[in-house]
């Protein structure tokens, strides 16, 4: 075997493990290492902006390769689109009559994970298991809509505040969605409207996202560590936010997979809404909720990582897993 193929494979295989314990170790490494600390507000800039950077690489990319026309709509849409509306107003109304500010906080963390936004990634690791880009894609720009407007109209309910109405809510969301999901669109289909021999450049490029995706999760990693840290929590809220965050990302996962329709349908429904925008939950949680709820989508990146590297092994090889 070549050893540019053997290499491939193992980063196929190794990818996201290896991102996810490069991303915490880095950010463990400046914390513990007092010389360093200067250096943090430069850290997390660079992280937190060379995610977006990133992201919107990504989705630019995906964009490339979906056209206006294949943005339809599936019944599957539908149905998670209801998993999540209904998931996310039964938690605040819990939220909403419970005193005991533990409990609010944890049932705030399931909130915000059910509620989140389809991650940018999703389309590049549904594509990798087999699973249906364009419907992926069109989820994503469902449920950001959803989102936009229904967080604002829920959260002054569960956290009221002075500052915000429900436009400025809505301004805030938008201006967080528009460069990382709105601007790549465009900017994809007028390359693919206007200019069809960079488009079809751009087309064989896009085999190579998975691998744009690797550094992504690692910055994404640095930043949730980062969240994760400065939470400042006790041990025993830690690992009631991680048994909630985990519950979460295994009921979305699981839920997807089992909605009615073909095989490629479920794999595509799973990822949608198991693999979330965790940059957006932490800046959610961080900014409009109790600032500790943002520690749920450090965690919620961690999960749903994990699992997706278990499942791209399991996807690549076959003969390997079934034999267990």
């Amino acid at each position: 075997m070549p050893a540019s193929t053997k290499l491939s494979d193992i980063l196929r295989d190794w990818m996201l493990p290896i991102a996810i314990v490069t991303g915490i170790s880095i950010y463990l490494i400046y914390h513990f290492c007092p010389a360093l600390h200067p250096a943090g507000k430069v850290l997390h800039v660079l992280a937190a902006e060379g995610q977006k950077t990133i992201i919107s690489i990504l989705m630019f990319f995906q964009f490339v390769k979906v056209s206006p026309h294949d943005l339809r709509f599936r019944r599957w849409h539908v149905m998670a689109l209801l998993f999540q509306i209904a998931a996310f107003i039964g938690f605040a109304a819990l939220v909403y009559i419970t005193r005991d500010e533990t409990t609010r906080i944890l049932l705030e963390c399931a909130m915000l994970c059910l509620i989140c936004p389809t991650a940018s990634a999703a389309g590049v690791i549904t594509e990798k298991l087999k699973g249906s880009l364009s419907e992926t894609m069109s989820y994503l720009v469902l449920i950001n809509t959803v989102a936009t407007f229904l967080i604002p109209a829920v959260i002054p309910m569960v956290r009221p505040s002075d500052s915000y109405g429900f436009w400025q809510y809505v301004i805030r969301i938008g201006e967080r969605i528009f460069p990382l999901l709105i601007l790549p669109c465009l900017l994809a289909w007028l390359i693919r409207y206007t200019t069809h021999r960079l488009q079809r450049l751009l087309m064989r490029l896009s085999r190579y996202t998975f691998y744009i995706w690797g550094p992504g999760l690692m910055l994404a990693m640095v930043l949730s560590t980062r969240a994760l840290l400065l939470s400042h929590l006790g041990i025993g809220s830690i690992f009631c936010i991680v048994l909630v965050s985990m519950g979460c990302c295994a009921v979305q996962f699981f839920a997807g997979r089992h909605f009615r329709g073909s095989r490629t349908e479920r794999i595509t429904a799973g990822q949608a809404l198991g693999q979330k925008n965790t940059g957006f939950l932490i800046w959610l949680g961080y900014h409009y909720m109790t600032p500790v709820t943002s520690v749920a989508g450090g965690l919620y990146a961690i999960w749903q990582n994990l699992f997706n590297s278990w499942e791209l092994y399991r996807e690549n090889h076959p003969d390997t897993t079934s034999s267990r």
